[in-house]
């Protein structure tokens, strides 16, 4: 049985789907210090499974784009969700550290279908200003996801080990796989049958490159989410490790900052029609970098302590909410026949840039949270730069 494309049935559907990527991030945060001890690694080894299932993940969507912009929502989607099913399984029985970071590779573009194309269904589906809208709520019920997932991952890690983590994902997966075949109707009416030609592949992309307003949307929502994967990729580390927070506790402060994105992309989905989407995007860019310059702040003045750091990031978690929704129905909402390839090309700059953020936090992590918090403070000046909302008559282009 199909669901109805504007069913509430279709949009659980695409919010499951595309909550499957962050949960796949932040599921095995907590096993992260059991995952080097291990393999007898160092921490910026073990980041870099983070890292690599992001640049797969941003890698991905360039490809899946247009591939459902061509074929259709439908098969890209069920297919994602098989290989990151397979790939998770690997993961399962990784003998080295090496193999486990292929298999995250593999296992982000899988899951990316799940992301990319989800975000492209509800495009299909709805309006701009109704997409804004519809990805605020989605967005706030997505949260949920890392909000419980590093709970779920340390109580699994202390009780069964890591391994058991990647058990559970690959039970996801299997799910999803099945229930999008058997219930999720094909929304893409606009089947462009050149969108894979190498001339229409490079003139879609450089017609997006080239409108001032996506590239305002594209590089505030990969700055503000470059500086919340600084957090993620160094959090562990820095609440496990430096202050001897308990694997099975970390899920309680992670979920505390989570909260603060929830409570932004409530904010977004009430006031976007009111303010417009243009206007919430300013306003998050204003909260990203007071946010973060407070952190950082902090972390000069005051003992290392747990709250010195979860507090001012759920601060700065209420800058994404308002950011990222609104930046992504307001980049993809005027290129409809082409919604696939806007949504992968914001989402791979997004993410190749918060694999790059990630990256930098495990090669300076020194056993304090300063690094990680002044590469957040940095990405929420850079958001802060391309959110402000433009001059009349300056966005024209």
């Amino acid at each position: 049985m199909r669901f109805d494309p504007k069913s509430l049935s279709t949009t659980v559907l695409i919010t499951a789907l595309v909550a499957t990527g962050p949960l796949s991030t932040d599921m095995y945060l907590p096993a992260l210090p059991e995952i080097r001890a291990t393999f007898d690694s160092n921490a910026s080894y073990v980041q870099l499974t983070l890292s690599v299932f992001l640049f797969g993940f941003a890698v991905a969507q360039l490809g899946l784009g247009p591939l459902s912009d061509k074929f259709g929502r439908r098969p890209i989607l069920i297919g994602g969700m098989a290989l990151y099913f397979v790939m998770s399984i690997l993961c399962i029985f990784a003998p080295t550290l090496q193999i486990l970071t292929v298999a995250r590779f593999f296992q982000a573009i899988g899951v990316c279908a799940g992301s990319v194309v989800g975000r492209a269904v509800v495009r299909d589906i709805h309006g701009r200003a109704e997409a804004a809208r519809m990805m605020s709520h989605i967005s706030t019920a997505i949260a949920v996801a890392p909000l419980i997932a590093p709970l779920v991952g340390g109580q699994l890690t202390v009780v069964w080990g890591w391994q058991s983590v990647f058990m559970l994902m690959a039970a996801i997966g299997a799910t999803m796989m099945a229930v999008t075949a058997l219930t999720l109707p094909e929304t893409n009416q606009w089947q462009e049958s050149g969108a894979l030609n190498p001339k229409r592949f490079v003139h879609n992309y450089n017609t997006l490159i080239k409108n001032r307003e996506y590239r305002r949307f594209m590089f505030s929502s990969a700055f503000v989410f470059s500086g919340l994967f600084a957090f993620i990729s160094g959090s562990s580390f820095v609440l496990i490790e430096s202050l001897g927070m308990q694997v099975e506790h970390f899920g309680f402060a992670f979920g505390f900052v989570v909260v603060g994105y929830m409570f932004g992309a409530q904010l977004s989905g009430k006031f976007t029609k009111r303010l417009g989407l243009v206007r919430m995007v300013d306003l998050g860019g204003k909260l990203a970098i007071t946010s973060s310059a407070f952190g950082l702040f902090l972390q000069f003045i005051l003992p290392p302590s747990i709250f010195s750091i979860i507090v001012p990031m759920a601060l700065y978690l209420v800058s994404v909410g308002l950011i990222l929704p609104n930046s992504m129905a307001g980049a993809i909402g005027p290129h409809q026949r082409m919604a696939g390839a806007a949504s992968a090309l914001m989402g791979c700059v997004q993410m190749s840039m918060a694999a790059g953020a990630g990256v930098v936090v495990g090669q300076t992590y020194d056993g304090t949270s300063v690094p990680m918090m002044t590469i957040v403070a940095l990405n929420g000046l850079c958001t802060f730069y391309f959110a402000r909302q433009p001059r009349a008559g300056k966005d024209k282009k």
